[in-house]
């Protein structure tokens, strides 16, 4: 019998067992795309041909020999990414028809490596860059949350944290620009891993920030996010962007120092998260992790995200953003921030990249006090689904920091739940230091079971 909520690795070894084919594991994952992926809005489109066209290819590979780690399991992408057979409709009712002949480089490194792609997953509409306002800013519609569909699932990769959580998929890939990996992680209590900003190429994603757009996995454990990860990360030509560093994912030689910031538990009235938090970090104290403290030096990073994200976004959908077609996208908070967008004054946007200039000399003090620091996604669980967020988005907090305008990487896990929806950490390390991050998520995990409690999904 097919467990649709097993690792990669137990995956991988049913298909090597023969206990399933890849054929077999990628029926399983369909239907359970069709049926509740489309329910939970998690899907823009079931790629049956092409995903059991290519798991009849692994078998094959399976049947002589071949081990690659994620050879014959089925995973969905984020509908950014561009693939062949499929619309990619970037989450936007004003691109519909939009399709492409290629596949994007990530999808490209997972098909050589024979995983199999079911699906392109819903997300925000352009990934949110006109700062949205309601859960239901995707053509869509709001994604629903894996373990209470009365809430939302995060944006804007949506459909790749709730379908990782609710197993329509073996795995599934992201992106983010500002805590789209991290919020769907954290709502939906998958694991996501924001690589570090060039780490993995970006060719074929529809780009919303240039300097700051990541691509990374959302999966269910910190081991998957490592496999998926080793797959898609390195140098592309067709991206200039990309790093020549050699991906390290094996665990330092020495226990990392983990930095805590400073959190306002009380002020957020989360005192549920505080006591996840503490458990957490008397957790590392147990397993011999040294704990410090630690702040940021204190700078407008959230500031000047927005203005990079204004402008940059509005750049690369100018010929959109002055068509008539604007005005069909979901959430007219959409239309009217993109728009705004065309107007960032030139001095601004070269202040937020003095900025970040700025940031990445003052805060490299802060990896001299420790290795990686651990902090709460959000305070809260995720909000409702049906209501605008400038409704019902009090006391959530988040870390707040330099984290994606510095392109450090980080690794987002569930660490509790709140009236029974999850709630979650992250573990940020500096730039190119995935490894901490990784070492750290997975300690916790070893540890305990919160990302084995999977939503009941009948």
């Amino acid at each position: 019998m097919i467990d649709p909520f097993a690792s990669i690795a137990e995956l991988r070894s049913g298909l090597t067992k023969k206990q399933f084919s890849s054929v077999e594991l990628t029926q399983e994952y369909l239907t359970r795309l069709q049926t509740i992926g489309r329910r939970h809005r998690a899907v823009s489109e079931i790629m049956r041909d092409r995903a059991l066209s290519e798991a009849a290819a692994a078998d094959r590979r399976i049947a002589a020999g071949d081990s690659t780690p994620v050879l014959g399991v089925p995973y969905g992408a984020k509908d950014l990414l561009a693939a062949k057979g499929a619309p990619t409709r970037w989450g936007s009712p004003g691109h519909k028809d939009q399709t492409f002949d290629f596949d994007a480089t990530a999808i490209e490194r997972l098909s050589k490596a024979g995983a199999v792609l079911a699906g392109k997953l819903s997300m925000i509409e352009l990934a949110g860059g006109g700062n949205y306002d309601v859960p239901w800013a995707s053509a869509d519609g709001a994604c629903l949350a894996a373990h209470d569909p009365t809430r939302w699932a995060g944006g804007s990769s949506s459909g790749s944290g709730a379908s990782a959580a609710l197993g329509c998929v073996g795995f599934t890939l992201g992106s983010e620009t500002s805590g789209s990996i991290t919020c769907p992680s954290a709502f939906n209590g998958a694991t996501g891993l924001r690589p570090t900003y060039g780490r993995v190429s970006r060719f074929g994603a529809m780009a919303l920030c240039w300097t700051l757009d990541k691509i990374g996995p959302i999966c269910r454990s910190v081991a998957d996010c490592k496999a998926a990860l080793s797959v898609i990360a390195g140098a592309d030509a067709k991206d200039p962007s990309t790093s020549t560093l050699t991906l390290n994912l094996d665990s330092p030689a020495k226990k990392p120092r983990i930095g805590l910031l400073k959190e306002d538990f009380a002020g957020a009235q989360a005192s549920v998260c505080e006591k996840a938090y503490a458990d957490a970090v008397a957790l590392f104290e147990k397993q011999g992790y040294e704990v410090v403290d630690v702040a940021y030096p204190e700078m407008p990073y959230g500031l000047a995200v927005g203005i990079i994200v204004d402008a940059e976004g509005s750049s690369a959908h100018e010929n959109f953003i002055r068509s008539e077609r604007l005005t069909e996208l979901a959430d007219v908070n959409q239309v009217a921030g993109f728009a705004a967008g065309l107007e960032v004054k030139a001095v601004d946007y070269l202040w937020a990249l003095r900025l970040r200039t700025e940031a990445a000399e003052k805060c490299a003090a802060v990896w001299e006090k420790c290795d990686c620091i651990f902090t709460p996604v959000f305070y809260h669980r995720a909000p409702p689904a049906d209501r605008p967020f400038s409704e019902t988005w009090r006391n959530m907090g988040g870390d707040g920091g330099p984290a994606n305008l510095l392109g450090w990487p980080s690794v987002a896990f569930p660490i509790g739940f709140e009236e029974g929806s999850p709630i979650g950490g992250q573990v940020i390390s500096p730039a190119f230091h995935e490894n901490v991050s990784v070492s750290v998520a997975q300690a916790y995990q070893e540890s305990t079971g919160h990302h084995k409690i999977h939503p009941l999904t009948g």
